[in-house]
């Protein structure tokens, strides 16, 4: 094979799936949806629509060959030639038969070649890959709601099966659906050239398979639809399961698991059963049609026959070409089976890629200039988009180089707070200024460029522990990977680490969401991970919740040392670990209810001191003394 190398190499060219586009959103609307992803690639389908066209018409040619070596065989012998073998037969008969060996053997290969290599060199390594990596582009600039909303396993199999789902239709419809309407055209226009009778009777086969068609597909179409719609249903329950099966374990839950994918699954089979009863009905419908039309075509040419009016090898042809088109017309049927499958996977698709994106950039948004980290929360109100209040007209300043911690009792809005700080939400009214610069009008990626995040809620790769360190600073050597571990006290450990494949240290891969690895663990990787970042904004969302207090007064020291000129907001619920901080602000329903110094509110006896002798078992009146 490495002969047509070069040959398979300049076919599978024709398409750069990676090509950057200014815009991955594609249209929401059927048509318009494929159109976007198909006209990228045009040529490579009407290289297709060709392939399926002259595939056709040379198949129909070929069959007419039966009825003309039906006929000169029956002249040949006839004329008493037939003791003169093969030498007697190619002198008087030899043009007509390397034209046909020609067409035959020759050009119908190349239109197969041609038509393989179209399909399997450009379109599936090509438009394939190039639709599913345009709808990850997208889906995954989408706002944080949109993943929170739905679960990972079926988003990810939507975005996987668009590409095979729409390039399967789009193969099926022209080289297949294409090649047999063509095909019933070339034979209508042969057989009415025989006799209009036949001609008619192809005619009105071709007509009452559209009425057929006309009358199944949409019902086909709309049950291929909500099948692949409860399929993926069914695979992401199943995904929840399988990334969560600790906890199911750890509970007996797999009973319950179990039933909670049982339910989905009989909701699929109930809408494949209809699904099924429909592709039955037409099949059943086009078999019954289709042995009425062998019979008649049969019986007409065969009584033309014994009429005189045609020859044997016309007969002949007749037979063969219907019974093909009976073939084919079987075919059609598993084809716009599979093709209509495809349409209600595509249309089921389209509705979850297309969707437009819930936050994106302005048209004109800038990069932001940083100029020191000063923070302002302007009159701002946010609900979730429900009429319960979470924050409202919330106002506040973080000057430059200011360490703030915000407290206060759970569901008091400080993880919103800081969502809204980081843009993963944006605010429904007022405004949030970074040095002056409304964070909605500069991009997104310049934003969190200058933030570092560590949260309690740790988001881990199932990549090695190198790339989960160095994910924001891709470029990093491991020297600077290891002294930041170092710094979050992780070093150690990794050092020990191991896989199944034999990988030790930071090439060890940590498993999906790093189950691999203690809480502890996981929460000093993405420690390590802020560390290495190393961002002018510093922001702790119970950064060290999951470490044992040994651990944390060790890590709090290089915290400290990280904090030194940057912006720092912290989120703690052990007050002891931002005692210290230059202010605290002390939030209630999404209002602040007191600001100051740790000391300062502990002289204040309100919410703060409340907390504070909660947790420190000191009474309020011997916070007094």
């Amino acid at each position: 094979m490495k002969l047509f190398d070069p040959v398979f190499r300049l076919f599978e060219s024709w398409i750069d799936p990676f090509a950057e586009r200014p815009d991955y959103e594609p249209p929401n609307r059927l048509l318009a949806y494929v159109w976007h992803y198909v006209g990228q690639t045009r040529w490579a389908f009407f290289a297709l629509l060709l392939y399926g066209f002259f595939n056709a018409v040379v198949e129909a040619t070929v069959f007419t060959f039966v009825g003309e070596l039906v006929d000169l065989l029956t002249a040949f012998e006839g004329a008493g030639h037939q003791d003169s073998g093969w030498s007697g037969l190619i002198n008087e008969h030899g043009r007509t038969l390397l034209y046909m060996f020609l067409i035959v053997a020759v050009l119908r290969a190349l239109v197969v070649a041609w038509g393989a290599l179209i399909e399997e060199q450009v379109i599936v390594p090509g438009f394939f890959v190039l639709m599913r990596w345009q709808s990850h582009k997208h889906v995954i600039a989408q706002s944080l709601t949109f993943f929170q909303n739905d679960l990972a396993g079926r988003i990810s199999q939507k975005v996987f099966q668009s590409g095979m789902a729409t390039g399967d239709m789009m193969i099926s419809l022209l080289q297949v659906i294409w090649f047999i309407v063509v095909y019933s055209i070339t034979v209508a226009v042969l057989l009415t050239a025989l006799d209009w009778q036949l001609g008619a009777v192809i005619a009105v086969w071709i007509a009452v398979f559209v009425l057929i068609a006309k009358h199944f597909v949409p019902k086909v179409r709309d049950h291929a639809r909500i099948t692949a719609e409860t399929a993926s249903v069914v695979s992401g329950r199943m995904v929840d399961g399988y990334s969560n099966i600790q906890t199911v374990k750890l509970y007996g839950a797999s009973a319950r698991e179990n039933d909670w994918v049982l339910e989905a699954t009989e909701i699929h089979q109930a809408a494949l059963k209809k699904f099924t009863r429909i592709l039955t009905g037409m099949r059943v419908s086009l078999s019954v049609v289709n042995g009425l039309v062998i019979s008649v075509v049969a019986w007409l040419a065969i009584d033309l026959w014994l009429d005189g009016s045609t020859s044997l090898g016309s007969v002949a042809f007749v037979l063969a070409v219907v019974l093909r088109l009976h073939l084919l017309s079987g075919r059609l049927l598993g084809t716009l089976n599979g093709f209509f499958r495809n349409v209600g996977i595509t249309q089921n698709t389209m509705e979850m890629v297309a969707k437009p994106l819930g936050l994106s950039d302005a048209p004109d948004a800038k990069h932001l200039e940083y100029k020191g980290g000063r923070i302002e929360f302007d009159n701002v109100s946010f609900h979730y988009g429900s009429k319960k209040e979470v924050i409202e007209n919330l106002s506040f300043v973080i000057e430059p180089g200011e360490k703030i911690g915000l407290v206060g009792p759970s569901g008091g809005g400080k993880t919103t707070i800081v969502q809204l700080l980081l843009r993963f939400h944006d605010v429904e009214s007022g405004r949030i200024l970074i040095d002056g610069q409304d964070i909605r009008n500069v991009t997104q990626e310049s934003l969190r460029a200058n933030y570092s995040l560590v949260q309690q809620d740790v988001q881990l790769f199932n990549r090695s522990i190198y790339e989960n360190i160095a994910y924001g600073m891709p470029r990093a050597t491991l020297k600077a990977v290891e002294n930041a571990a170092r710094m979050a006290k992780a070093h150690g450990f990794i050092m020990l680490l191991s896989d199944k494949d034999g990988r030790k240290g930071y090439e060890c891969q940590v498993g999906e969401r790093g189950v691999k690895l203690s809480g502890g663990q996981r929460q000093r990787i993405v420690i390590a991970r802020a560390l290495l970042r190393d961002a002018p904004i510093l922001v702790l969302d119970e950064a060290t919740s999951q470490l044992d207090s040994g651990v944390e007064e060790a890590i709090q020291e290089n915290l400290l040392q990280l904090m030194e000129g940057k912006t720092v907001v912290v989120i703690a619920h052990r007050l002891s670990t931002i005692s210290k901080l230059d202010r605290l602000i002390v939030l209630d329903e999404g209002k602040i209810v007191d600001e100051g110094t740790h000391k300062k509110l502990i002289g204040k006896k309100g919410l703060y001191a409340d907390l504070w002798a909660r947790q420190s078992g000191i009474s309020t009146e011997r916070l007094d003394s």
